[in-house]
């Protein structure tokens, strides 16, 4: 089974962002928008602290948040990329397949990418993730690089709403382009 440990804190920035976004959403009617945890088995605690140093997960977990935009059911991941080539191998199968199931049912899905080394962030719709996955089932590349993408879909804190990570503003890009 995969185990927790430190490495659990990385992306915790761009996730404590994204949590402030969704908060600001909220406070102006805009969203319901919550961070869904991912559940664990704790193996080691440190007593002093109570804190857990090491767990197990009890289940493969879907997507970091799901919730609603003006009525449209809405998911997503979060990724921090520290180059210009995204590896694959941070997301899971069973995400892709969610992630799809859910926009049968009429949802948006997507991820939303820190590229930290660029200080952009990038909304990358599902449909878009599944041509680079396909590729890479067919023997293609394992990874996609930032100049693959859809130049429409970078954007930076702030935005016009004012917001930390303003993915609204790409959700109705990516609404209007369906």
């Amino acid at each position: 089974m995969p185990t927790w440990s430190s490495r659990g804190l990385r992306g915790s920035t761009f996730e404590e962002m994204i949590n402030r976004t969704n908060d600001f959403y909220h406070a102006e009617g805009l969203a319901l928008i919550q961070k869904v945890p991912t559940p664990i088995t704790p193996i080691n605690i440190d007593k002093a602290t109570r804190h857990i140093t090491l767990a197990y997960f009890d289940q493969k977990s879907t997507v970091d948040y799901i919730g609603a935009v003006q009525g449209i059911p809405v998911c997503f991941d979060a990724k921090e990329c520290a180059q210009d080539t995204f590896t694959l191998e941070n997301i899971h199968a069973h995400q892709v397949a969610f992630m799809q199931a859910f926009e049968r049912q009429k949802g948006v899905a997507f991820i939303l990418i820190c590229y930290t080394a660029r200080d952009v962030f990038y909304y990358l719709p599902v449909r878009d993730l599944t041509v680079f996955w396909e590729r890479a089932e067919k023997g293609g590349r394992k990874s996609f690089r930032y100049d693959e993408l859809d130049g429409k879909y970078f954007f930076t804190e702030g935005g016009t709403s004012g917001a930390m990570v303003p993915y609204l503003d790409m959700i109705e890009k990516d609404l209007e382009s369906r």
